[in-house]
């Protein structure tokens, strides 16, 4: 696929009209977003917009460009698009992921962050929610479930030993980031794999070498600022750790390089039978999370389709053609390119509020790109997914963010997206981990 593509016409001119569809997303999206978060003051103003309307707004208006191609042809080239190999094998994972977090529940997360905190003594609290919030987000999958679990345990241990809340909170957020940027099934993980055509170990391996260092300077980072607090006691809970080993197990498949769906199979028939042989649910509540747990990833799985169908219309008008010329004035040689798939991606979350959308949304494109500036599929998926974990983890009106905030306000606290930010350590270590990266030209396989 060295040569650029044509379209029906014949013609490989860009045509920037073609965007259009994007744009009308975009305004549409961000514009009722700030409209119902900070003209109406709506709690989760942004969560309120229905995305998928606002993207069937955007492919109509695809759908009415371009005179020259009729409906029924509109409809092959939509179809195309969601028919590809790698939407469909997005859409099965999502669902298999949607299974297994609905087998293994909340009750896992928790027993690794009390007994932490139960081993270790209390000054150093804040670094093991830190750590502990790394290997919930990672095992689950799920940023926003993470802090979910987390936010509660890190606003009692706030409350216990005399840390400052919107430490304890930033640190859950932060290690929450890390796992939604390296899980092997976090929505942004199979997004980015399958957008770009790459294994999920080996957007792990080029991706761990950015993330891992980026952890390590927060761990440190948070250490120096905790002894600098005077302690008064810790938090205490009873735990079961053997539910964590769904997780595990999930996490070494993932690491040696099994199948993805083989993973996931395990890790829901291990879940299922520990959470039945230990008593902790009934067959048919596990049968109803699961569901749940499938049903949850309904808007993602549309959302994946809507673009698919979005973007192959786009790119059959040479609106990808003219993108890529104009980022081509702009960046100039691989290091540029990258930095500009970065930007993009980075660009898409802070208007969609959403890193799994803004990889969807700016796969196809990274993916010429990708061609364009000879980066590989494993660099590429990494890329997007870094980037856009960089943007989301810090952002005002996230669902990270907003949800931290809620859980806080629902037991009793009060903190503001503002006084959490500064001390969001870990998303502005990992920007300057992914620059370096970017910059040290070290020769890929």
């Amino acid at each position: 696929m060295g040569k650029e593509k044509e379209n029906r016409s014949g013609k490989t001119k860009g045509n920037a009209i073609a965007l259009m569809p994007i744009g009308v997303f975009l305004v549409l999206y961000l514009g009722l977003g700030i409209l119902f978060e900070y003209v109406m003051k709506i709690p989760m103003g942004f969560y309120n917009v229905p995305i998928v309307v606002a993207f069937l707004a955007a492919i109509l208006i695809a759908c009415l460009q371009n005179r020259a191609i009729n409906f029924e042809q509109k409809l092959e080239i939509m179809s195309g698009g969601v028919g590809d190999k790698n939407i469909i094998t997005m859409l099965l994972i999502f669902l298999a992921a949607g299974s297994f977090v609905g087998v293994v529940g909340r009750g896992s997360a928790e027993s690794v962050a009390y007994c932490m905190l139960s081993l270790i003594p209390a000054r150093y609290a804040v670094a093991v929610l830190f750590v502990v919030a790394c290997f919930v987000s990672v095992a689950m999958g799920t940023s926003v479930g993470t802090i979910t679990l987390l936010v509660p345990i890190a606003s009692a241990v706030s409350g216990a030993s005399g840390f400052d809340l919107a430490f304890c909170v930033a640190s859950v957020m932060g290690g929450a980031m890390f796992g939604d940027n390296l899980s092997f099934i976090s929505d942004t993980t199979i997004a980015a794999c399958n957008g770009q055509g790459c294994e999920m170990k080996d957007k792990f391996r080029e991706n761990f070498w950015i993330a891992f260092p980026a952890a390590v300077a927060t761990l440190i980072l948070i250490l120096i600022l905790s002894f600098q607090t005077e302690v008064q006691g810790q938090v205490s809970q009873s735990y079961h750790l053997v539910q964590v080993i769904p997780y595990v197990l999930v996490l070494i498949g993932g690491i040696i390089g099994i199948n993805v769906f083989v993973v996931l199979l395990i890790g829901i028939v291990s879940g299922a039978f520990i959470m039945l042989a230990g008593g902790h649910i009934a067959p048919v509540d596990l049968l109803a999370n699961m569901g749940n747990g499938v049903s949850g990833m309904f808007e993602t799985c549309m959302v994946a389709i809507l673009v698919a169908a979005m973007c192959a219309l786009i790119r059959e008008y040479g609106g990808f053609d003219a993108l890529l010329a104009w980022i081509h004035r702009i960046f100039r040689g691989k290091r540029g390119g990258q930095l500009g798939m970065g930007l993009l991606v980075g660009a898409m979350d802070i208007a969609t509020a959403n890193n799994t959308v803004a990889i969807v949304m700016a796969n196809p494109i990274a993916k010429e790109m990708a061609q364009e500036y000879g980066i590989t599929p494993r660099k590429a998926a990494s890329i997007l997914d870094t980037f856009s974990c960089i943007f989301q983890g810090i952002i005002p009106y996230g669902a990270q963010m907003l949800v931290a905030i809620s859980a806080v306000n629902e037991l009793g606290g009060e903190l503001s997206a503002f006084q959490i930010m500064p001390r969001l350590f870990y998303p502005m270590l990992l920007l300057v981990s992914s620059v370096i990266a970017i910059l040290w030209n070290r020769k890929e396989k």
